[in-house]
């Protein structure tokens, strides 16, 4: 994610913190300070890091759990508003997507079972204002908030764990799309529910969840029609079988040209039809501001570029031109070069099969590319 700094890596995962989040902890500590003094906003500051170190734990327990399914995690972000685990995909089946999501919650339940025994042990009594974080101290408070993570992270909402949790209760019944839709209705149900209590009662924190629970109900829910459109189809189906293409020995300089003359920014190279590797755009800029205009594009070409096969699945291909975080993704047969996908493309077959799909008789495959 933009504007992160990378914070090291545990478990074989890469956590970073957003810049937000520093900003969010000098307001925090700002506030603090001119109200009740430097030693309340240096516990309020601790408080906040210790809260957020419960988040992430939250979202080393989806990680680690979708690890046991073959699922990676690309990275772990902190946001002010809370954390983000970026899994590769969630799992497709339902029962695997239950444990993935409820584990997050199961994290915070053991913390608080944990910090509660430590109260009971020290024999804290519970502090007059349960509502005021500057009482209690940071084991009351970091117990109140798990608590009260565990809940808002159970409603039944996208984007929270408990929208995936009904998902998965569902999909378990019906198919997954019609799931998906079902559970992102009852989300923007509840978002509507908050947005009205919010009006009436002058909760404006509540319009903010609102907002953020119906887009994430919304986003869900296109994800999942768009998953179920792309069933059955395959890399053929969606690649692309017009483009321009390099020779070894051209040059950057050339490849300029082309991208000037023509809709084409990124390239295959290959040889008496045999792929050898891509050139992207940005590779020809930084050849450029290497001053190696005249320099061939085998010279720095990328060999090691993700590929697939026509008859490959093409949600799998998508995912993998993703996770590249590449253009296109050459499409090889025998090592020969037959096509290019790229997320375009497979965007505007998804849009056709949704204008096809719409008809009395339902979705007619796809022409296939000659």
């Amino acid at each position: 994610m933009k504007w992160s700094i990378k914070l090291g890596r545990l478990w074989g995962i890469d956590v970073y913190l957003h810049f937000t989040f520093i900003l969010f902890l000098a307001w925090i500590g700002y506030y603090t300070w001119i109200g009740a003094g430097l030693l309340a906003a240096f516990s309020m500051i601790l408080l906040v890091v210790a809260l957020f170190s419960c988040v992430l734990l939250h979202e080393y327990g989806h990680a680690l759990t979708a690890r046991r399914f073959g699922i990676a995690t690309e990275d772990i972000t902190l946001l002010p508003i809370g954390g983000v685990a970026r899994l590769e995909r969630m799992p497709s089946n339902p029962k695997e997507e239950l444990l993935v999501a409820i584990a997050g919650p199961a994290v915070n339940v053991v913390i608080a079972a944990v910090v509660g025994l430590i109260l009971l042990i020290k024999g804290e009594g519970m502090p007059r204002n349960p509502g005021n974080l500057l009482e209690g101290g940071i084991l009351w408070n970091l117990l109140r908030m798990n608590l009260i993570m565990i809940l808002f992270n159970l409603l039944p909402a996208f984007p929270m764990d408990g929208g995936r949790v009904l998902r998965a209760i569902l999909a378990m019944r019906m198919p997954y799309a019609k799931a998906t839709r079902t559970a992102a209705t009852i989300g923007q149900g509840m978002a509507i529910l908050f947005a009205l209590f919010g009006l009436l009662a002058g909760h404006f924190m509540l319009l903010f969840i609102a907002i953020f629970v119906w887009i994430g109900a919304s986003n869900e829910a296109e994800a999942a029609e768009e998953d179920s459109l792309m069933e059955g189809l395959r890399v053929k189906d969606a690649m692309l079988t017009e483009y321009r293409q390099l020779s070894p020995g051209d040059t950057a300089q050339h490849t300029v040209q082309l991208i000037l003359k023509g809709w084409q920014a990124d390239f295959p190279v290959v040889d008496d039809g045999h792929y050898l590797g891509i050139v992207t755009r940005q590779d020809v800029v930084t050849a450029l501001e290497a001053g190696t205009a005249l320099q061939p594009v085998s010279a720095f070409m990328r060999r090691d570029a993700v590929c697939c096969t026509p008859d490959d699945d093409l949600d799998a291909a998508l995912q993998s031109l993703r996770s590249s975080q590449l253009p296109l993704l050459p499409v090889l047969r025998d090592g020969r070069l037959i096509g290019l996908l790229d997320s375009e493309n497979v965007l505007e077959a998804i849009m056709f099969r949704r204008a096809m799909s719409r008809r009395p008789s339902g979705p007619p495959p796809l022409p296939v590319p000659a």
